[in-house]
């Protein structure tokens, strides 16, 4: 049987989660998802004006969307967890308000996140189901990015494994000196202490896989009215579930089934139900928004036309006359000429035969010259 010890194709943990600048600590897990924020609003302000948003109003929504999820995440993960800070789990109810030191739970972020981002919407009148279809994907790739935060700080991982991919839990010691694997602000000190599954990179794959789902469902069956919001979840829920079996971390359970466990499932339920009934088809042009703000935005676009029409008219005024055949110049020239000749001599008529009367001149003395040269001969 193959030891731990004898495979090296195991991945390291990283040896600190903290860096220090100064008194001011530098945390992965709280960099992770402010980065994941960061690529979400990128990304999803370009989906949403893709779907014809205008630009800017993913933030404005952000705004309030990603403080109450944030908080839902923390009062999910303390109503689901409430012994570690209430009763004997060993920290004390003040670390309930450490949310720097890790525990979102991802179901209350995303029930609180989408009430912020109604409210949000509704202040920027827009429609929050096509507004959820245009983020769904980059969200979950948000969490994906998130989940990178857990390897940091050595948890959410699974039971031990002699997989080629087992993570490698090392001790850690914190700033007291005091040796504990599961110190987030302590750093390395070599020693493995177990070979375990890393069920938060099962997670952060599967993420990633259904974000690709997400984005070629949408290009090809062009779905609407919150409909690739409920797959998403739906998707997550599946990974999900699939991973909880494999956590042994502490965790509340109920009938010896671990917490998450049950909500996944309903929550799977209440997506797959919400995919089979809304309305088929996508949102329209401007039926994105509501109809007050729907017609602010006509009414700009009406502005920027009446601006933008005279302009254009004065700009092929200015071509016409740059790209002029040479020709017609030819031809202006010439009665630029014969204007000026008939200024000079006060006649236009005999400034315009001019011309001929030179040839007819320089005729007969041609003819002068003929008749002198037969009469020698």
């Amino acid at each position: 049987m193959t030891t731990p010890t004898t495979v090296l194709a195991y991945i390291p943990s990283p040896p600190q989660g903290v860096w220090y600048l100064g008194p001011f600590p530098l945390r992965a897990y709280a960099l992770c998802i402010i980065a994941g924020i960061i690529v979400a609003v990128w990304w999803g302000n370009r989906r949403w004006r893709a779907r014809g948003g205008q630009d800017g109003e993913v933030l404005d929504v952000a705004i309030w969307a990603v403080p109450f999820g944030l908080i839902g995440g923390r009062l999910y993960h303390l109503a689901t967890d409430w012994q570690t800070y209430f009763g004997d789990g060993g920290k004390q109810p003040i670390d309930a308000l450490k949310i720097w030191d890790g525990g979102l739970g991802i179901w209350g972020a995303v029930a609180l996140g989408a009430l912020g981002a109604w409210i949000g919407a509704r202040r920027a009148g827009i429609r929050l189901p096509p507004f959820g279809d245009a983020i769904a994907p980059a969200i979950l790739l948000a969490q994906a990015i998130g989940r990178l935060g857990n390897y940091f700080n050595q948890e959410l991982y699974g039971g031990p494994t002699t997989l080629p991919w087992g993570l490698k839990i090392y001790e850690r010691v914190d700033r007291a000196g005091n040796v504990n694997p599961g110190a987030i602000d302590g750093t390395s000190n070599g020693q493995v202490v177990a070979i375990v599954q890393p069920t938060f990179l099962y997670e952060l794959l599967w993420n990633v896989i259904v974000v690709i789902a997400l984005v070629l469902i949408d290009r090809r069956l062009r779905i609407g009215h919150g409909r690739l919001f409920a797959l998403y979840v739906a998707g997550y829920c599946v990974g999900r579930f699939a991973v909880e079996t494999l956590r042994t971390d502490h965790a509340t359970e109920i009938w010896g089934i671990r917490i998450n466990l049950f909500t996944a499932a309903l929550v799977f339920i209440c997506a797959a139900v919400y995919v089979l009934v809304a309305k088929r088809g996508r949102e329209q042009g401007l039926e994105i928004y509501w109809p007050h703000r729907a017609t602010e935005i006509e009414h700009q676009r009406e502005q920027a036309t009446r601006i933008a029409e005279p302009e254009a008219d004065e700009s092929q005024t200015t071509d016409a006359t740059v790209d002029q055949p040479p020709e017609e110049a030819t031809a202006d020239e010439s009665s630029a000429t014969a204007a000026e000749a008939a200024d000079e001599s006060g006649n236009p008529t005999a400034a315009a035969t001019r011309p001929t009367e030179t040839a007819t001149d320089d005729h007969q003395a041609e003819a002068t010259v003929a008749d002198e040269h037969r009469r020698s001969d």
